[in-house]
């Protein structure tokens, strides 16, 4: 029977390994190893991995030996961890002494001081989970004590669900954005050739692509550059005629007209 500080602290620390604010797979396989490795009775230390495709992404171990081991066991591909992944079952190694089914994992599992080991094994889609707690004593690790382990798993699996598909809608929402900015600025740079070429907008986007082809450059850096050019060449806007009745500057270097005033002609004519 779990006691209620138990199940309290079991609470808050899959509350944390939920949680998809602060959840990264490192982060929450490191959560998920060291819980195991604290709550789990008779288990000395742990390792959490995180798979695609048979292939290890990531990997947390709460001692250096253990994950010494896991590399080793990658290395020689032998040992609990690509049996779980191959079988999808929780794989058990008794007695690192009396075990045959792998020599070489065996062997440096004794030389690193684990007797037993469970290996657990969680997969949601290409993406695979595994749990692996080990102990220093033979036997210790009786497959029927680690229902807290199986219920740590899938908390762990849980979260790495939930963190690849926020990761997949982001990376969507991300290349949606990157689509509609490119497509502005191709069309914007096909009104520039069309107002400047007189042509069609298929003419306008073929000759885009054709400078694309020829030098081998994206039709959107195409764009960037057109209206990059169209801009140094017009300038920030259109010059704003001068308001009715303001008075004009005078050219520089260009001599003004004397003001005539009334009685002037009159005035020379006399003088003559």
């Amino acid at each position: 029977m779990l006691d209620q500080n138990f199940t309290q602290e079991l609470a808050r620390a899959a509350a944390e390994l939920l949680s998809i604010a602060d959840a990264s797979d490192v982060r929450s396989l490191h959560r998920l190893a060291a819980l195991a490795a604290r709550q789990v009775p008779a288990c000395s230390g742990a390792t959490s991995a995180l798979w695609r495709d048979g292939e290890p992404v990531e990997m947390v171990a709460t001692h250096p030996d253990l994950a010494e081991l896991f590399e080793l066991s990658w290395h020689d591909r032998t040992g609990p961890w690509l049996a779980a992944l191959g079988t999808g079952e929780t794989i058990a190694s008794a007695d690192s002494l009396a075990e045959d089914r792998w020599p070489e994992y065996a062997s440096a599992a004794l030389c690193r001081g684990v007797r037993c080991s469970i290996t657990l094994v969680h997969k949601f889609g290409p993406m695979t989970v595994t749990l692996s707690l080990f102990g220093a004593r033979p036997r210790s690790l009786d497959p029927d004590r680690v229902a807290l382990a199986e219920l740590l798993i899938a908390f762990g699996g849980a979260t790495m669900g939930n963190a690849s598909i926020y990761g997949d809608s982001q990376r969507t929402a991300l290349q949606l954005r990157a689509s509609a900015e490119s497509r502005t600025l191709v069309d914007q740079a096909k009104g520039i050739l069309m107002h400047a070429l007189g042509c069609s907008a298929k003419e306008a986007f073929d000759r885009m692509r054709q400078i694309s082809q020829t030098r081998h450059v994206k039709v959107t850096e195409v764009a960037r550059t057109i209206i990059k050019a169209h801009r140094s060449v017009s300038g920030p806007g259109p010059p704003q005629p001068p308001a009715e009745g303001r008075p004009q500057p005078a050219a520089q270097g260009r001599p003004q007209p004397a003001a005539s005033h009334p009685g002037s002609r009159a005035s020379g004519q006399a003088s003559r």
